[in-house]
């Protein structure tokens, strides 16, 4: 079983949250929900999901954790502008824990400035960005990066991302 950390706030993309988490549990791995304020509902961009916030990112250390999940939406772009996250991120990179984002998930690892020199995917509209962060960006459904880094680009790629998300997690 691994510890997960999940950092995510409201107008994360509803299906890439539930669907990746879903098959975490059921895989037995503990998913620790990361934002601001402990307690705080956050809401997915489609009002679908609420999500009970676990802990605030100042009261977590990324070495009590073996793996970062990143869902999309906008999300991931509001969490960029904190250098907490971008530290917390910037940590499962630099020492090859696992990583899993999908969509605009890699926003944040851009802003790490983690992704040079590595393979990896993401909404559309953020490829650009990718390139200019150093990756070398593939429009496919899914991108395992070193075995440690997984990417996808949006919700149809879900069941791939989810493959190889749990593959890395239970090797």
């Amino acid at each position: 079983m691994s510890k997960v950390a999940c950092v995510l706030t409201d107008m994360f993309e509803d299906v890439e949250f539930t669907q990746p988490v879903n098959d975490l549990k059921k895989d037995g791995h503990e998913v620790t929900n990361i934002e601001w304020k402990a307690g705080k509902e956050v809401t997915g961009k489609q009002g679908e999901t609420t999500v009970t916030i676990d802990t605030s990112i100042d009261d977590v250390n990324a070495e009590d954790f073996d793996a970062l999940f990143i869902p999309g939406g906008f999300s991931p772009d509001q969490l960029r502008g904190d250098e907490k996250f971008v530290k917390f991120a910037k940590h499962f990179m630099d020492n090859d824990k696992p990583v899993f984002a999908i969509c605009h998930g890699p926003q944040l690892l851009i802003t790490a400035k983690t992704l040079e020199g590595r393979q990896a995917t993401g909404f559309k509209s953020i490829q650009v960005d990718m390139e200019y962060a150093g990756a070398t960006v593939k429009d496919q459904e899914v991108v395992v990066c070193h075995d440690q880094l997984v990417t996808s680009r949006q919700p149809d790629d879900i069941p791939a991302f989810n493959k190889e998300m749990t593959r890395i997690l239970n090797k």
